[in-house]
């Protein structure tokens, strides 16, 4: 309901009586009683500037104290948990009188709550390592102000940024609270556009806050808002990605590359967030260090750095999978070569000593060693996925493969491997991709065929027949008889 003029003139007056008398529980009841009203849609569209004006000066009054909180000692913990007590509810009316109220925003801000809340809650940061309840319910209610007040506002979004921008947002995230640092990574996700992300990349300080927030993303993985600016905002910009990932620890790459993976699954209809230089420079990561997965046939491995291939190698099959976008990653000078040579070096790796990348035949749902939740798990078959996808409807490609003598080795990793799942469809895939239009791999085929040698036999034990027609040679399915 509308706020009546009596109701109004009540509340003034308990307010001026806050911002003016010494602080009992009787006036947290009363703030307690104005946080509850303007949880109502119509009073709060109807609360005057005078009454907000009087909730700026309980929290101006609020400050005053709180700055004595510094100096505090165990005999005055009464009073200063009360004064934090009212301080995290004026912070509560000031919150909800800002909820989808443009009018009441604009308001507040024009007081001067934004810079005074910031004034605040630095104070709070000093004493937060006394572990206080009370401590940690006003910064949280603090945060939640500044989040609310900056919906939808964005004079408000800027003044939050210029203040907040990169040292305290920092020293918030930096809080032993999770539920303080998910409403300050609510506030940086509610202000954040192009242009403050550009800001990300300026220099090492406030390059070190948006690591922080990937860290985040693996330390408290219940946080989804810091899932939400990695993927509405960090994974627009290129060079942020860049700067990011050139002084990332591995553990902090696996993590990127994790939610990067995992956007990419996403059906949206709107067009991916990720620029094609994203993708391009994923692309030359792996083409540059794709080496070191080599390194898991021995026990001495660094694993985090072969994950990291790995996960690369996951990210480049789902972007060439037919996703416009990233098409263009067919003409990556390098990314074919490599993935053809790497597929050589792992798949003789498996064949000269027995490792990680040799073929098994062990089916069962509990292998020793749990060998079926291994890193390496796939791995061979998804080299021979991104090859098929490169090879998609690209003759220069097609014919590198025939060059590098990539199709004699797809054929060499049809057989039946527990260790690649699905590795003879990602073959059949391949050699489909790599033969279409494409008259001289044809005629590769059709003369191993016309040799009889075990490539042949390899085709049949993957369910195809090759089949010559009218010059060209085709893959056909086996009938059941033959």
């Amino acid at each position: 309901m509308a706020a009546s003029t009596d109701s109004m003139a009540n509340i003034n007056s308990a307010l001026c009586q806050i911002a003016t008398e010494k602080l009992t529980n009787t006036h947290l009841i009363t703030l307690q009683t104005v946080t509850t009203t303007l949880r109502d849609e119509q009073f709060r569209a109807s609360v005057d500037r005078e009454a907000l004006g009087n909730l700026f000066s309980v929290l101006s009054r609020l400050f005053m104290d709180v700055q004595h909180l510094v100096e505090k000692t165990d005999s005055q913990e009464e009073s200063a948990s009360l004064c934090l007590k009212l301080t995290a509810e004026c912070f509560r009316a000031h919150r909800n009188a800002c909820v989808q109220c443009t009018q009441n925003q604009c308001c507040l801000r024009d007081l001067g709550s934004i810079k005074l809340s910031f004034e605040i809650l630095t104070i709070l940061l000093k004493i937060s390592s006394r572990g206080s309840n009370d401590i940690w319910d006003a910064l949280r209610c603090g945060i939640q102000f500044l989040g609310n007040i900056a919906v939808g506002n964005q004079l408000c979004k800027d003044d939050i940024w210029e203040l907040g921008f990169p040292h305290v947002f920092w020293d918030l995230l930096e809080l032993a609270d999770e539920r303080a640092v998910s409403y300050t990574c609510m506030v940086i996700h509610t202000c954040l556009d192009k242009h403050k992300t550009e800001q990300l990349v300026k220099d090492t300080q406030q390059l070190k806050l948006s690591l922080k927030i990937i860290d985040l993303c693996r330390t408290l993985p219940d946080v989804d808002w810091t899932v939400f600016i990695v993927t509405k905002h960090f994974l627009k910009s290129s060079e942020l990605i860049r700067k990011m990932y050139t002084e990332m620890s591995n553990e902090e790459r696996l993590t990127l590359l994790e939610l990067i993976l995992a956007q990419l699954g996403v059906v949206e209809e709107e067009k991916c967030s990720m620029p094609l230089s994203t993708a391009q420079f994923l692309a030359s990561c792996f083409t540059d260090h794709c080496s070191a997965v080599l390194t898991l046939s021995s026990e001495s491995s660094d694993y985090q750095e072969a994950m990291v291939v790995i996960r690369l190698l996951d990210i480049l099959c789902e972007m060439t999978s037919d996703c416009k976008e990233f098409m263009a990653l067919q003409d990556h000078a390098d990314l074919l070569r490599a993935t053809v040579d790497l597929l050589k070096e792992v798949h003789l790796l498996g064949k000269t000593s027995k490792n990680v990348f040799t073929a098994a035949h062990d089916f069962s749902l509990t292998r020793p060693g749990g060998a079926d939740t291994h890193p390496v798990l796939s791995f061979k078959a998804h080299l021979i996925r991104l090859i098929g996808n490169l090879c998609h409807g690209h003759a220069v490609n097609q014919d590198k493969v025939r060059e590098l003598d990539g199709i004699a080795l797809i054929l060499d990793n049809c057989s039946i491997d527990s260790n690649n799942p699905f590795i003879s469809q990602w073959a059949v895939f391949a050699i489909r991709n790599i033969l279409e239009h494409n008259l001289e791999n044809q005629k590769l085929i059709q003369g191993l065929r016309r040799q009889g040698v075990a490539d042949d036999s390899m085709l049949r034990e993957m369910g195809f027949r090759a089949e010559e027609r009218d010059g060209s040679l085709l893959l056909r399915p086996l009938k059941k008889d033959s």
